[in-house]
């Protein structure tokens, strides 16, 4: 008889397996706009530099 908790347990697995493939696509897509908006932050200083530089050449 099919009937007990392993049954019931199993019915659960498709939901819990779909929910960590959603938690690990999540975690993914959140680390890499975090790494992304690092790139950009540093990205933005070394252009900031570069332009008060020329800035500065320009107005001496």
């Amino acid at each position: 008889m099919d009937s007990g908790f392993w049954f019931e347990a199993g019915a659960l697995l498709p939901s819990l397996g779909v929910g960590l493939l959603f938690w690990f696509v999540m975690r993914a897509v959140m680390r890499a706009d975090r790494h992304e908006r690092e790139v950009e932050r540093e990205a933005e200083q070394e252009y900031r530099a570069l332009h008060d530089n020329d800035e500065q050449n320009h107005s001496s």
